[in-house]
């Protein structure tokens, strides 16, 4: 850290994590062990994570999953509190720790805490009593719904089960002066449960989800009841606004956020997708917001933010500012935010488990100058460390790069000729057939379950949880597929081209005349393995050789319909469906994508003919020829979208539009290149210099300021 500059945060320790309770008196203070480890990593060295494979610690009880649950409960509460960050452990099998039986909690912890010299004897004396397939849980899960109506309602909330709740919250609201006060009383009680669950780490992301299921039908069974008598809503910990920014349309994750802290009683203003910033900023006076959240996904998206940061400060704000998104991170936060919003703070979140945590210290009197102080010093330190990087960091200048390109040999070369060129349309692709190109290891992620598919359906560890919630998506794709409610369609053609000037490829029609220009960059970073340093342009003849070669596109969706059946779930207050059924239509569209550059190479370019790839290959990118996508690392420009756009899709035949920064509605949907050359391959651009992006302006015909602004987390200078 202090030699070269490595950042903390990405230092993951990995302390050993072994059995206890095997009987030897040696392995008595392994538990122990582990989490004082966590403990020293916390303190001692500030800003690096922990890990560890939890499953291990209770080794010694296979066979015996209820009381291995119950140690990898008790396990994960001591050490979450000491300062681990990451347990390997299956979500859906961890049982919470305060609904453990209190015999078996407490001995378990004797044993985890190494508490007395016969805690292992007293844990075996009792465990038999829990072997098996769980009957002990059936038992209890039967007797649930003799307990008090209060208590029912809290074990549903916390249990996600929804098949009573509209029952229970009725024979609740009888007993009630008001049916307000079933909101205000057993049913917050509930969510207040869930949210200290979930924020000590005893619950987990679709569990929660879950949770926030059964607390709407609850609440949708009481409002006519209490707009009826015209009541008020219970009073909120706070309202923070939600938005997707200007330009982008992603909301997946903007919506678990958004459940997340609904369900830990914050009243959450959710603006949707496409929402520009003066938008955010009058709805958050009119509303008298106490937080503002923004969200995004594809890159253009980053200097939006800096945008709604800079009105902030510019409109004297004072609120905190949430930052999170899948292309965000602390450092674009700290180096690019956090200095345009002096007001108040501006906190990056790393995901939704973090965001309750960081909405409750941020609204709070007592814990909010120290945390936003800590804050804004950590982000100070980002920015020297993140300049000190750039500096170091050796770079090519841009002729130097060009002269670096790879050498092919074209006076050999012979290009397979498409089938066709100009464009091809096709409706209404087979779901069915889409479905056997789905790679299921993202929808797993999305979830929080990580493992790759299908192993992780066997996993120790995550196992049984992933093969929940892989039920319920297939019971959702079953669905949407038998009764047509989403649609897939594609647009895909060829051109002939060429490599023209440094960098770009034209694009020729029928008549041979040039039909659009490509604009692609070139690695510039210094190199000691001997590899060239790459562009997407080299994977085509240059002109000058006197061959005519060729470059297709494709824009595909499975999307059509998608937002629709989504919202549908959403306003019946099932937002697990609804998120799933978003999650579902992505892997659908990245399927369609597969599928078709599958068509593409065996049938429609025809290179590979007689390719015979199964699925796990097709993941692995064992093909040939590449399908790079506007955005990505090999070509990072999204605004090539608009040429890929105009050359296909001038009439709006996929049924998929661009928003102003690119970014593609409905949001289940692909775009790419198609490159035919046997040696094309993918490769990530990374950082550019001042000389590269000149040049870049001037042949795209723009300023260089617009090229930096497109091209902001490539560039290796300050703008």
């Amino acid at each position: 850290v202090n030699e070269v500059g490595f950042p903390p945060e990405d230092i993951i320790f990995d302390p050993n994590i072994f059995a206890v309770a095997t009987g030897i008196e040696e392995h008595n203070n392994y538990a122990v062990d582990f989490i004082e480890a966590c403990a020293y990593i916390r303190d001692e060295l500030p800003f690096a994570l922990t890990s560890g494979g939890v499953s291990n610690v209770s080794f010694s009880f296979r066979g015996n999953n209820p009381v291995r649950e119950a140690i990898h409960s008790v396990f994960l509460f001591h050490a979450i509190k000491a300062g681990l960050t990451m347990g390997i452990v299956n979500a859906g099998q961890l049982e919470i720790y305060d609904q453990i039986p209190a015999d078996l909690r407490d001995k378990v912890e004797d044993v985890i805490l190494n508490r007395n010299a016969g805690a292992t004897e007293a844990l075996l004396a009792i465990a038999e009593d829990y072997r098996g397939d769980g009957s002990v849980k059936e038992v209890e899960n039967e007797e649930w719904r003799s307990l008090p109506v209060d208590k029912r309602l809290e074990h549903a909330l916390v249990k996600g089960i929804t098949t009573f709740i509209v029952e229970d919250t009725e024979e609740c609201r009888q007993q009630c002066a008001r049916p307000i006060e079933v909101i205000e009383g057993p049913l917050m009680s509930g969510m207040n449960v869930v949210g200290d669950l979930f924020g000590s780490g005893k619950m987990f992301l679709p569990q929660v989800v879950k949770s926030a299921r059964v607390m709407k039908q609850a609440v949708a069974h009481l409002i006519p009841f209490i707009e009826a008598e015209k009541g008020d809503k219970p009073e909120a910990k706070g309202k923070i606004l939600m938005a997707t920014v200007k330009g982008d349309v992603h909301d997946i994750g903007k919506n678990i956020v958004g459940v997340v802290l609904g369900c830990n009683g914050y009243d959450i203003v959710d603006l949707g997708v496409m929402v520009p910033a003066d938008k955010i900023l009058k709805i958050a006076i009119e509303e008298k917001c106490d937080i503002i959240g923004l969200s995004g996904l594809i890159t253009p998206s980053l200097d939006e933010m800096v945008h709604v940061a800079r009105e902030m400060q510019r409109q004297d704000f004072q609120l905190p500012l949430m930052i999170g998104g899948a292309t965000t991170s602390k450092a674009h936060t700290a180096v690019k935010i956090d200095p345009h919003y002096k007001n108040d703070a501006v906190v990056y979140v790393t995901d939704a488990s973090r965001a309750v945590g960081v909405a409750t210290t941020l609204l709070s009197k007592e814990m909010k100058p120290d945390y936003a102080t800590k804050i804004r010093e950590e982000y100070a330190m980002i920015r020297e460390r993140t300049a000190n990087r750039a500096a170091r960091t050796e770079r090519l200048s841009y002729e130097q790069a060009i002269t670096a390109k790879p050498q092919f040999d074209w006076s050999g070369y012979s290009p397979v000729e498409p089938t066709f060129t100009g464009r091809k349309l096709l409706e209404d692709i087979d779901l069915r057939e889409l479905e056997k190109y789905i790679d299921w290891t993202p929808f797993f992620v999305s979830w929080n379950l990580a493992g790759k598919y299908p192993r992780i359906l066997q996993d120790e560890v995550v196992g049984e949880a992933a093969t929940s919630l892989f039920q319920d998506a297939r019971a959702i794709l079953d669905k949407l597929i038998d009764e047509k409610l989403i649609k897939a369609r594609a647009v895909f053609g060829f051109w002939p081209a060429n490599q023209v000037a440094e960098d770009d490829l034209e694009v020729y029609g029928e008549d041979g005349q040039t039909l659009a220009r490509l604009h692609h960059l070139r690695q510039q970073t210094l190199k000691t393995d001997g590899k060239p340093n790459f562009s997407l342009a080299d994977f085509v003849a240059p002109k000058a050789c006197g061959i005519t070669d060729y470059v297709g596109g494709f824009i595909c969706t499975a999307g059509i319909g998608a937002e629709e059946v989504a919202k549908a779930y959403q306003d019946a207050g099932d937002d697990y469906n609804s998120i799933m059924v978003k999650a579902l239509a992505d892997r659908l569209a990245e399927a369609c994508a597969e599928w078709l550059h599958e068509q593409v190479r065996k049938q429609y370019w025809g290179y590979a003919p007689d390719e015979q790839l199964s699925n796990e290959d097709l993941i692995k990118e064992q093909y040939k020829g590449i399908r790079p996508a506007p955005g990505y690392p090999a070509c990072p420009d999204h605004t090539e979208k608009g040429t890929l756009f105009q050359l296909l899709d001038a009439d709006g035949i996929s049924q998929v539009t661009l928003t102003e920064h690119y970014a593609m509605y409905p949001t289940a949907a692909v775009s790419g290149w198609y490159f035919a050359h046997p040696e094309a391959q993918y490769f990530a651009v990374g950082k550019i210099d001042k000389d590269q992006v000149e040049s870049y302006s001037q042949r795209k015909g723009q300023n260089i300021e617009t090229s930096e602004r497109w091209l902001m987390p490539n560039l290796g200078y300050d703008i």
